[in-house]
């Protein structure tokens, strides 16, 4: 086998395994719960990641291959009508068979004929499944992030409150001082046009006219965002947008999810439990609504996701990302090679660009054309990664988006104004 791909095989075993060491601490019972439609049981997480490989991957180029089993071509379709009738998203946790030892052999199995494939396939064979390798494998490190957010959720609307971990950040560091970073206004590009990985939803470069603006060197914080609170902010229509504002009334929204006020102080959950809030960690765990929120409340707003893409081309790709495995943002203000601090890592950030293809953007062909075009309306545009993304997953170009309501994620904000 040619070394580049001896090197693909090798990735393929390692971010397969990280999916294994992400579901390690859970005991058999958390494999099956869906406490909400938007989250999914980390069995059923586990098996569409491998249902992926062998429906994009075995099935149309392995000789002779035979599926594991062919009713979970049904199962564990996640949304490709093109493909076949997925089975119904708000209903996986019903699902206690196949069990979770079944799942497992499902993973091994399909591991194994991928690394057949790799090992034994001719070169042409190699080179025309390896970009399609290529998706499955930022797929899975895309479900590894939903399994670690997932598994949050699942945990915390168990009235115990369990502990995923125990890796808890007990230190405490001095934020930066908050400063703004002055861009001109000028023809800039968006876009991915380096060699590498993108998803198609970043493609092609492309050329926009941004006026002056700031951005703010680093998140906001817990504290600052506690300000926020304590001066009304969920109770003070004039900063919301009227959908936004509609939530905070029926939802009941007072804080970020999982926040709780106990005797005067805020505690938010964890993977390592309950634990009092630590003010100068980024915010996070609120929706596009309370981000907007926080920065007409503080007299600015959210940058577009042209302007953070352009003021953010010359930080690092480093930061509190899932490698770390604390799974929960923290307060080390790690120095840089820009004037940014966390561009990576942490908290995803709000920005208020729509989820819209770029200009002369094209979908893939056939079934992976539904990957990402399907989804571009009605959601918001995130960037920068979070402490549940891998850094191998990231880059500066890489669009996140999620329904402006929800806050499953890790999501944050940074500011930015107009000069």
């Amino acid at each position: 086998m040619d070394q580049k791909y001896t090197l693909l095989l090798q990735r393929y075993k390692q971010i397969r395994g990280f999916s294994k060491q992400i579901v390690s601490p859970l005991e058999v019972e958390d494999f099956v719960i869906q406490s909400i439609p938007d989250v999914s049981p980390p069995k059923w997480h586990l098996a569409h990641t491998t249902w992926f490989f062998e429906t994009f991957i075995l099935i149309p180029y392995a000789d002779h291959y035979d599926r594991f089993n062919d009713k979970y071509d049904y199962l564990f379709n996640s949304y490709y009508e093109t493909h076949g009738k997925p089975y119904p998203r708000h209903a996986r946790g019903l699902l206690a068979r196949p069990s979770v030892n079944e799942i497992i052999k499902y993973r091994e199995y399909v591991d194994g004929h991928i690394s057949d494939l790799l090992e034994d396939g001719s070169e042409e064979l190699c080179k025309q499944i390896e970009p399609i390798l290529e998706i499955g494998l930022h797929h899975e490190q895309q479900h590894q992030e939903l399994l670690i957010t997932d598994i949050k959720y699942n945990f915390f609307i168990n009235p115990l409150r369990p502990a995923y971990h125990d890796q808890k950040n007990v230190s405490y560091h001095p934020v930066p001082r908050f400063d703004w970073i002055h861009f001109e206004e000028g023809i800039v590009e968006t876009g991915h046009s380096a060699k590498g990985f993108s998803f198609d939803n970043e493609r092609p470069v492309h050329k926009s006219w941004v006026d002056d603006f700031a951005i703010a060197n680093r998140p906001v914080t817990n504290g600052e965002f506690i300000h926020f609170i304590n001066e009304g902010g969920y109770e003070k229509p004039e900063f919301w947008l009227s959908e936004g504002w509609s939530i905070v009334k029926e939802e009941q929204w007072k804080s970020p999810l999982y926040w709780e006020k106990n005797e005067g102080d805020w505690y938010t959950f964890t993977l390592t439990g309950m634990q009092k809030v630590n003010e100068n960690e980024p915010v996070t765990h609120i929706s596009f609504y309370e981000a907007d929120a926080y920065a007409r409340w503080a007299g600015f707003r959210l940058p577009t996701e042209t302007e953070w893409e352009h003021a953010m081309k010359d930080a690092s790709l480093q930061g509190n990302m899932a490698d770390r495995s604390l799974f929960h943002p923290n307060d080390q203000y790690e120095n840089s090679d820009s004037n940014f601090y966390k561009t990576y890592g942490d908290v995803w950030e709000w920005t208020s660009s729509p989820y819209v293809p770029y200009p002369r953007s094209k979908p893939l062909e056939g079934t992976l054309g539904e990957y990402n075009a399907k989804f571009m309306c009605n959601q918001m545009v995130l960037r920068g990664g979070s402490c549940a993304t891998h850094s191998t997953h990231m880059r500066l170009t890489y669009r996140n988006f999620f329904h402006p309501g929800k806050r499953w994620q890790f999501s944050g904000l940074r500011l930015a104004k107009d000069l």
